[in-house]
């Protein structure tokens, strides 16, 4: 039996061309918080997506089981409402929950269409100047539950007097909002989550989807929730003016001649080196130093709120950031830097404390351990660098990590190296929005290769990061994980649960904006060596696992996609997962099962692929199984696959031919092969016939 299919009521070029021309306005009007007027990655990604939308609907009416879909997203829904407040009735509770993340799942078919524009309109603003990030944070506060604000007035800089004002300002904005945020806390609170955030969050564990002292992590969240997290994000807010070109180009013609009354160069205890100004003021000391090589023993400098170099190669040791220390601002306007500790809380890091570190210029070197580069508990950690090749090292909680606040790493430019363990790259625990965010460059990530994976039926590491949105299973609801890159031939390395995915009701975005990618498993150990481990991927590029959304994102270039199972657009258990590429020649590598396009265990999963020629690596594209063992059937609804490619000759492990519409298992399979040009598709196969053929 042969069939012929089309959307209702349209030739499906025609389609393809209203919505693309509607996705290309979507991009230019949208309201976005980003300053930079330039294209962001493919123009036409909006109408891209709505079209990925009105497939599947299309889709499950020719099928005639929309009433399955529905009942898949009533249950979801039920779920998410039978688990709602903190009350402890399952497994799943409703402590942290954000509403942005129950939206999407309650909505999974909008929910591509609002991934994309969430993650165009962050990278837009995030590449800009402070007004970007000033958009940013915007952004991060709504979707945070924490309301909507006015962008922020800036005043002109115009001369280095102005500038060192408006550090001080921004200094005493930053500790006022730090104030409120605790202000709600009792002492004895305060205590409890002072004496625990880094044990129990960081060094108590060695797997990545839980805790170890499950009960503290759970009364730990309660605290966060009980805090004032509106004052974290205004002390965030504060700090933004910083990032102002204006401002730091005023910071560097201050003279070392000018200085006040006292001598040539002041002693400050911590510094090695020329210092131009020692000033006290009531938000701190702030340490001016000079253009040659400093170095800064940070953590000797308990009393100083803000060090502000001017030049060359300087090293800085420690930094942390915490109640003795609860705001710090560092700013290196030029010079290759070295950034070195071991303590958590540093390098643009803090533990309930506010921290931003700005390198405007120069290859820098980034080396810590835990909770570092653009990473917080109960806190806010920002890095802002501006330029140069730079080097980013740790293990746990690091590059963009937020656990209770606010994680961000934003680089502007260079070829840029990420290296770290677990929990890195973009990743948002509980109440946390961790973003990553690099402008362009050929950069390399890598996260995993240290702990053993967290399913002892299969090899492998935990990765956990470069997107992920996570809770601690059992303890409370995951946060907002991003990871962004705007250019360049890029290398994605990464274990178990990694890159653009959700875990234990989170959420998380991974999108690249240009080059030629590629994404897989990691080829070494953490330190270097032999893996020990076969090379085994689970999880990863667009999945959702356990009541979770999670998108993966490519917008241009021939990329390559590597993976074992349950990945390349996977939702598993009651969750949505997608990877969606805009324009290239691509390779979707994986041999295990459940790839490339599958729900399980009442999930959605989508892979989609739009223009070039392609190939499909395996056979189980599209493929949906008619079991399910976490739920019950028929209430939740079943298991829906789409793997949906359009243009280009494309090859597919499973033997299904270009230009064709194919029941892949069970009725919610689906393998949807369309061309570019105006003809119909002229061939597909009958569905009994192909599932004998691929065996399943």
């Amino acid at each position: 039996m042969r069939r012929r299919f089309r959307l209702a009521g349209f030739g499906q070029s025609l389609r393809i061309s209203l919505l693309l021309i509607l996705g290309y306005c979507l991009a230019a009007t949208a309201d976005s918080p980003a300053v930079d007027d330039l294209p962001v990655g493919e123009p036409n990604a909006p109408g891209m997506v709505t079209l990925l939308q009105e497939e599947i609907v299309s889709g499950l009416k020719t099928r005639q089981i929309e009433s399955s879909f529905l009942r898949f997203q009533g249950y979801a829904a039920l779920k998410l409402n039978s688990t709602a407040g903190s009350r402890r009735s399952s497994e799943v509770t409703g402590n942290c929950r954000l509403n942005w993340y129950d939206h999407l799942l309650r909505n999974p078919l909008k929910a591509p269409v609002e991934a994309e524009e969430f993650t165009r309109q962050l990278h837009q603003a995030l590449r800009g100047d402070h007004r970007g990030l000033d958009g940013a944070l915007i952004t991060a506060r709504e979707k945070m539950d924490l309301g909507r604000r006015e962008p922020t007035r800036f005043t002109p800089i115009e001369s280095p007097e102005e500038a060192l004002a408006a550090v001080k300002l921004a200094l005493y904005g930053a500790q006022a909002g730090h104030a409120a945020s605790l202000a709600t806390l009792t002492q004895s609170e305060l205590g409890e989550l002072s004496r625990n955030l880094y044990p129990v969050l960081v060094t108590q564990n060695r797997k990545g989807h839980t805790l170890a002292n499950r009960g503290m992590g759970r009364r730990l969240c309660d605290l966060m929730e009980k805090m004032d997290r509106g004052g974290i994000h205004d002390a965030a807010q504060a700090l933004a003016p910083l990032v102002d070109p204006q401002l730091l180009a005023a910071l560097g013609k201050l003279s070392e001649e000018e200085r006040p009354s006292g001598p040539r160069s002041p002693s400050v205890a911590g510094v090695t080196g020329s210092v131009v100004r020692h000033m006290l003021t009531p938000a701190g000391t702030i340490v001016v130093g000079g253009r040659g090589t400093n170095t800064y023993q940070l953590d000797e400098m308990t009393e100083v709120s803000a060090v502000i170099d001017l030049g060359g190669d300087d090293v800085y040791y420690e930094g942390s950031v915490s109640l003795r220390r609860p705001v710090l601002v560092t700013i290196d306007l030029e010079g290759d830097d070295s950034y070195r500790g071991t303590n958590p809380g540093i390098q643009g890091g803090a533990i309930l404390g506010i921290a931003m570190l700005i390198d405007a210029d120069g290859d820098d070197v980034y080396q810590a351990r835990d909770v570092a580069q653009a990473s917080c508990l109960a806190g806010a950690g920002l890095l802002v660098d501006m330029a140069g090749n730079d080097t980013y090292v740790g293990l746990h909680r690091v590059q963009g990590q937020a656990f209770g606040g606010l994680g961000l790493l934003v680089d502007q430019g260079g070829n840029d190296r990420y290296h770290g363990a677990l929990w890195t790259q973009g990743f948002g625990g509980p109440l946390g929005f961790g973003v990553l965010n690099d402008s362009d460059g050929k950069d390399h990530y890598y996260t995993g290769g240290l702990y053993s994976d967290d399913y002892e039926e299969t090899p492998g590491y935990d990765g956990w990061g470069q997107g992920v949105g996570a809770g601690p299973r059992s303890v409370a609801n995951g946060g907002i994980g991003v990871i962004l890159d705007g250019g360049g031939d890029d290398v994605y390395e990464f274990d178990y649960l990694a890159h653009g995915g959700g875990y234990w009701l989170g959420i998380g975005f991974a999108r690249d904006f240009g080059g030629n990618d590629r994404r897989g498993p990691t080829e070494k150990t953490y330190s270097g060596g032999t893996r020990t481990e076969r090379s085994y991927q689970r999880f990863g590029c667009g999945w959702g696992c356990h009541y979770t959304v999670g998108f993966c994102f490519d917008d241009e270039g021939d990329d390559v996609y590597k993976g074992t199972i349950m990945g390349l657009g996977h939702g598993w258990d009651c969750s949505v997962g997608a990877l969606c590429d805009f324009g290239g020649n691509d390779r979707y590598e994986s041999t295990g099962s459940t790839t490339q396009g599958n729900g399980s265990q009442a999930s959605l999963g989508i892979l989609f692929d739009y223009g070039g020629d392609d190939y499909h690596q395996g056979y189980n594209q599209g493929y949906a199984s008619s079991g399910i063992s976490y739920h019950t059937l028929p209430g939740c609804g079943g298991n829906f696959s789409f793997l949906i490619d359009y243009g280009g000759e494309d090859t597919y492990g499973c033997k299904a031919k270009n230009d064709s519409y194919v029941r892949r298992g069970a009725s919610g399979g689906f393998l949807i092969d369309r061309p570019l040009e105006e003809s119909e598709p002229t061939e597909t196969a009958d569905a009994d016939a192909t599932t004998t053929a691929v065996g399943r």
